[in-house]
């Protein structure tokens, strides 16, 4: 019997390694990764990785299965321990909010691939299982940040009002995206956790801006400008191969991922021949380039504007965050493209368009002309780690976008970023 189960320790152990491995290897290259790139990592023959698993499918239905898993059971523990707490004193209650939000920063960070895997839709071959699980929203997480935020609002630390459920998804969201790789370059998972939570709890503004005035600034009247002279609706014309294929590609970067499409799959879509459309686009980089150019310029279009209007650094950051949730409403699938590419640590393919690093260093250059000037007033951490924060605050969850409205979500983004929901 005592061999028998050192046997099945060990063979546990060696799946554990095997997820890990798979873990590591998608988290970096996606779903490209193959079975022989895991076997070789893991230091086993294919053969013996068959033992374990059945195929690369089973590996990502128990990452993802994983995921859910701790995910659930840290919202089980915060639903217990708000549940059986007895002070409500906004200090405490903030502590709890931070604690909540960091330990779901960790999950996604341990289990970044399985993370990554539920922000696309799954391959057309992907089994009923694997789709349930890539799909299933965080409910339990949010649940339990919702109980932890109405525990703020009943003490008096929160602003009455407040949408809750609303925030909660904003919270949960902002701390699983830590997992995407935005902030690979910073270990300390939980510093960069609480300066988000701390961020949208007390927000970056000195004062408290009112809707009003923000309404009326030169940086917001830029930006609708610039967004005025952006193209209609796409409708690409039928006969026109290389419209089609881009529009095509578009669609299918943004739901698939980059590395997760083939050319195959664009061909497909398109209702031509794989050589057909490598006559008419070269190559898969070169037709990902020539769709992320012109979202390049229209973004940048936008932060040129408004970074060179008269405005104040408050009403820069809320005509920022108010571009980019025009950004996802009219070019969501390039956004996606986009997001897939930071998420690669290091990113092996070429920034394909927005020019990330520029924009960091612009953003905070804002951030420290506006604390010189008593403008903004936060706390924690500068430098570049505040200027990825902030900016990763500038961009709204896509559903809340699209299913709140974007007025709505303005307003979400003005209390999480510019004046805070949480009384000072």
């Amino acid at each position: 019997m005592a061999r028998s189960g050192t046997w099945i320790t060990v063979e546990t152990g060696r799946r554990n390694e095997i997820l890990e491995t798979a873990s590591r290897l998608f988290a970096s290259s996606g779903l490209r990764t193959s079975l022989q790139d895991i076997a070789d990592a893991s230091g086993i023959r294919p053969g013996s990785l068959y033992h374990h698993f059945e195929s690369k499918e089973a590996i990502v239905v128990e990452l993802v299965r994983r995921y859910h898993t701790e995910l659930d059971g840290l919202a089980e523990l915060a639903l217990k321990e708000l549940k059986d707490a007895d002070d409500c004193a906004p200090r405490l209650v903030a502590d709890r909010i931070v604690r909540l939000g960091t330990a779901i920063a960790h999950c996604a960070v341990h289990h970044s691939a399985a993370v990554q895997i539920t922000f696309y839709e799954p391959p057309v071959s992907a089994s009923h299982e694997l789709v349930r699980l890539a799909s299933r929203a965080p409910t339990a997480a949010e649940a339990a940040m919702r109980e932890a935020l109405r525990a703020g609002t009943a003490s008096g630390f929160i602003w009455p009002g407040t949408d809750l459920a609303l925030l909660a998804d904003r919270f949960c969201q902002t701390m699983l995206h830590v997992g995407l790789g935005l902030y690979h370059r910073y270990p300390a998972v939980g510093q960069v956790a609480g300066l988000l939570c701390n961020l949208m709890l007390y927000g970056v503004a000195a004062g408290s801006p009112a809707d009003a005035e923000l309404d009326r600034s030169d940086a917001l009247r830029a930006v609708e400008a610039v967004m005025q002279r952006w193209d209609g609706e796409r409708d690409p014309d039928a006969s026109d191969r290389a419209a089609l294929i881009r529009e095509v590609a578009r669609a299918e970067f943004g739901r698939r991922g980059y590395e997760g499409t083939t050319i195959r799959d664009l061909a497909s879509a398109a209702g031509l021949s794989t050589g057909s459309v490598y006559r008419v686009i070269g190559s898969k980089e070169e037709l990902l380039a020539s769709i992320m150019r012109s979202f390049s310029e229209e973004v940048m279009a936008g932060w040129n504007a408004t970074l060179g209007s008269g405005s104040t650094a408050v009403e820069k950051l809320d005509a920022v965050a108010w571009l980019h949730i025009n950004v996802l409403e009219r070019f969501s699938q390039e956004f996606n493209i986009q997001l897939s590419w930071l998420r690669q640590s290091p990113p092996d393919i070429p920034n394909p368009g927005w020019v990330f690093p520029s924009v960091v260093r612009r953003l905070k250059d804002l951030l420290s002309e506006g604390t010189r000037s008593g403008e903004l007033g936060f706390g924690g951490p500068s430098g570049r780690l505040a200027a990825l924060c902030v900016l990763d605050l500038t961009w709204l969850p896509q559903n809340i976008v699209r299913t709140a409205g974007k007025r709505t979500a303005l307003i979400l983004a003005r209390d999480t970023v510019l004046r805070g929901v949480a009384k000072r």
